[in-house]
């Protein structure tokens, strides 16, 4: 039997090599999606765990809960707990580490590592053992500082360069005095360190006399355990916690591995799909194999072999064939893996360095996928084919599907699309991330009752064509004929492309439709002509503020500040405004009393309100951030949205109350409205500074859009490959329907239908089997987009459904395009059968 199935697999190269690709390339992407994180975590890792060798002991301040009314806060890490720290038996040294952002732009003025890791630090001392100096001298004062050796070597800057650069908002010069080392993983991954001396650090990063950390150092033969219980004994208990070096870097390669889980399974995600629609190839591709060997199978029946020889001689074929594609698919998976990799880094993102990691769970799993997917799919139609009895299967009589049977087929798909759709409804009823499960469930039995349903859809569907393709006359009549001949494998064919496009249509209904509630909420919201925040979303300087406030052209300003509170036993956060200002620079819809702000009036938006039972009239009273107490007046109630909610009151009463007034963000009104000139006065008056983003309404929005477009981008770029493996099924579906009507061309050719016309005839049927997929795609597509935007609706009052009509037409010409590549191979190939064999084919 083995001789039998490796003989049957060998002689029919052409369609065991389509069959071999459509799992090679889901293979490849598992493999290649495992080995590309695995690497990039490897390499993240190692580079993190080397950042503590200096640290056998970490103190840090435990933060106090809030209680009363008395707003949670960290104690402070004094001078005084470093030098403690330092005289513990058993400790060589101890280190107070100071941190925060800081925002270097390169030679071009541009913000290195675009903000979300552009750090600094203090340098400790004359001889910082964390960050050994390549060139230069510790930094003195605050016109001095030290630049990673990455940053040196990616912006050409040197010792003696003068650098610009920010903390919270104001632009600084400072000179670079010295280059160092360091294995820090967010200076690996493009970012950027910058370190001052200690006295600088604490006064720029607001933090003057404390510090953030303090790193301790063992004696030799003293373990990280021993050391952590002498620092427990010695330091103040309930103000400080201790943690050893090792499991900090535990603790940061599992932070590194969760961040990495995120990309791993949105790509082990799209690898399914393309294995998921691989397995209608697979199955088709056996279906047809097994029928055209029914005879055969009759024969071996007939001298002994029972059913389950019959059915492990197709699943030894799929074995076979699930090896190769396995293996095959692992390499490409490893090649995939170190292009992402090289393709990363030419995009400008920087990559730490470290070996391609090929473990042994991604062999194991490229094997196991490879080989069981194709087995799984290869099962039921070698136990159908088993079934069939010898003497009618050797007379040429065997039964093809009875009326009983697709009744049954048809119960069922209408019994799991029901359920799908039940479920999907009740999930648009529920909010925010309690329907995100049910409607993903409700997803997957629509999806499979749909397949289920396809034959019996596929004969209305393909019938709506007949006039456009009584056009092409009697190769249109017979294309129409054939794509409903066998509904069963016009169904498993059109379901490839259908699963792929339905995501596609879904995920770009919703990004249209978010894209638009994002616009219509800023414009809602916002009457200012600008906002102005820090590029990192980090805190603004209240200098900011005064400087823009001084500036030409500005006739209204108000910054937005945030401070923790409690009211009634519950910590609250106040947003700070201008009283003045605000309500001209907002356009928020006021659903109770008035929009007024100043002295104690406040307004509050309407989810508080109803939290708190407040309306407009109500008093209340406030713990601020020191202590004291206030009373406060609601004036009005607003409706608030993703970009203003809250309680906010005039910044002349909150700022006072702040140990560290900082401000969120600024809003800017211009007496010409926003324009280039406007926006170039802004710039200007803040120095230009790179790590300050000066945005419009429009600006919110297209950053709000860019990211969907490179989210969808992503999407497109992924799914594609589902769609090439769409296309290998419909070529094989086609070149396997060609060579059972073998018999029937050549008689069609006989009695007068030339080349041309048998060309037009297969290419028409493939055209007719991929439209049908894709209408079925765009519509489940479209519901989807719908069913997602009513659950978001739920939690963005602005969401609007958008449909895509020129998008989802593109989607439509993309189905039409696979279906008339896909017959180019099969249509030259049954235009060239010579007649005269093709009638006496069996």
């Amino acid at each position: 039997m083995f001789r039998t199935a490796l003989r049957n697999v060998l002689a029919h190269k052409a369609r065991l090599l389509m069959t071999v690709l459509a799992v090679m390339l889901g293979v490849a992407f598992v493999s290649g999606t495992l080995v590309f994180t695995n690497t990039i975590s490897d390499a993240l890792q190692n580079s993190s765990a080397k950042g503590f060798d200096h640290v056998d002991v970490a103190v840090t301040p435990e933060f106090q809960k809030a209680e009363g009314d008395k707003v949670g806060e960290e104690p402070e890490l004094t001078q005084a707990l470093v030098d403690d720290s330092a005289r513990v038996p058993g400790a060589a040294s101890a280190i107070g580490v100071v941190s925060g952002f800081t925002a270097v732009a390169d030679k071009d003025g541009d913000l290195i590592g675009d903000g979300w890791s552009t750090k600094g630090g203090n340098y400790w001392g004359e001889k910082d053992p964390r960050y050994p100096l390549t060139d230069g001298r510790a930094p003195k004062g605050e016109g001095e500082i030290l630049i990673d050796s990455k940053t040196a070597e990616r912006t050409g800057y040197g010792v003696g360069d003068t650098v610009r650069m920010s903390v919270d908002g104001p632009v600084i010069s400072p000179k670079v005095v010295g280059v160092f080392t360091t294995d820090d993983g967010g200076v690996a991954a493009g970012g950027s360190l910058t370190l001052f001396d200690t006295a600088t650090a604490q006064k720029v990063f607001g933090k003057a006399g404390t510090y953030d950390e303090i790193d301790v150092e063992a004696k030799a033969g003293v373990t990280q355990a021993a050391l952590k219980a002498e620092l427990d004994k010695a330091l103040p208990k309930g103000l400080v916690e201790t943690t050893t070096g090792e499991k900090l870097a535990d603790d940061q390669a599992e932070a590194i591995a969760a961040s990495m889980s995120g990309m791993k399974q949105g790509l082990l995600v799209f690898a399914g799909i393309a294995l998921f629609v691989g397995t209608f190839i697979i199955a088709n591709t056996f279906t047809m194999l097994v029928a055209q060997r029914t005879k055969e199978l009759a024969l071996m029946r007939a001298v002994g072999a029972s059913r389950r020889q019959v059915t492990r001689s197709v699943l030894i074929e799929a074995f076979v064939v699930g090896v190769v594609a396995a293996v095959t698919g692992l390499l490409a998976g490893i090649g995939i893996g170190a292009g992402m990799r090289a393709l990363m880094s030419s995009m400008g993102e920087v990559v730490p360095d470290g070996p391609l990691v090929v473990s042994t769970g991604t062999i194991v799993a490229a094997l196991a996928v490879g080989v069981l997917v194709t087995m799984l799919a290869a099962w039921l139609p070698g136990r159908r084919a088993a079934k069939i009895p010898p003497v009618a299967a050797m007379s040429s009589v065997h039964a093809k599907a009875t009326a009983k049977s697709l009744v049954l087929r048809n119960t069922l798909g209408a019994l799991v699309s029901a359920a799908g759709i039940a479920v999907v409804l009740a999930a648009t009823t529920m909010g925010g991330t309690d329907g995100q499960a049910p409607m993903g469930l409700g997803a997957v039995l629509l999806i499979i009752g749909v397949f289920i349903l396809t034959p019996l859809l596929s004969r209305p569907l393909i019938a709506a064509a007949a006039p456009v393709l009584r056009v092409f006359g009697v190769s249109g009549k017979l294309a129409r004929q054939n794509s409903v001949r066998n509904p069963r494998r016009t169904a498993a064919t059109a379901s490839a492309l259908m699963i792929g496009l339905t995501l596609i249509t879904g995920m770009t209904v919703m990004a249209g439709s978010l894209q638009k509630s994002i616009d219509k909420m800023a414009s809602a919201a916002i009457e200012a002509d600008y906002v102005v925040s820090m590029a990192n979303g980090n805190y603004l300087s209240p200098d900011v503020g005064e400087k823009l406030g001084g500036t030409d052209g500005v006739t209204a300003i108000s910054p937005l500040r945030n401070s923790a509170a409690r009211i009634d036993g519950d910590t609250e956060y106040l947003t700070g405004v201008n009283g003045s200002t605000i309500a001209g620079l907002t356009d928020l819809k006021v659903e109770q009393g008035a929009f007024e702000v100043g002295g104690t009036k406040v307004v509050v938006d309407g989810d508080t309100a109803k939290e708190n039972g407040w309306k407009a009239g109500s008093d209340f009273t406030v713990a601020y951030e020191d202590g004291e107490k206030q009373r406060l007046t609601v004036a009005g109630v607003y409706e608030g949205n993703d970009m203003l909610s809250g309680i906010m009151l005039d910044n002349s009463v909150l700022t006072p109350h702040m140990t560290d007034p900082v401000d969120m963000q600024v809003m800017v009104k211009m007496s010409d409205g926003a324009s280039s000139a406007a926006k170039d006065s802004l710039q200007q008056a803040l120095d230009t500074n790179p790590a300050i983003k000066i945005q419009d309404k429009k600006d919110i929005s297209n950053e709000v859009a860019k990211m969907f477009t490179m989210m969808l981008n992503m999407l497109y770029g992924l799914l594609a490959m589902a769609v090439f493996v769409a296309v290998l099924g419909v070529i094989n579906t086609l070149a396997m329907s060609v060579f059972e009507r073998s018999q029937e061309i050549g008689m069609l050719r006989a009695i007068g239908l030339d080349r041309k016309g048998i060309k037009r005839m297969v290419r028409l049927e493939s055209l007719v089997i991929s439209l049908f997929g894709g209408v079925l795609g765009i519509g489940l597509g479209v519901f989807f987009g719908w069913a997602a935007g009513e659950l978001m609706g739920s939690t963005i009052a602005t969401y609007e459904l958008v449909l895509p009509w020129g998008r989802m037409g593109v989607f439509l010409l993309l189905a039409a395009a696979v279906g008339v590549l896909a017959a180019l191979w099969p249509a030259r190939r049954a235009a060239r059968l010579n007649m005269l064999q093709a009638i006496k084919a069996e």
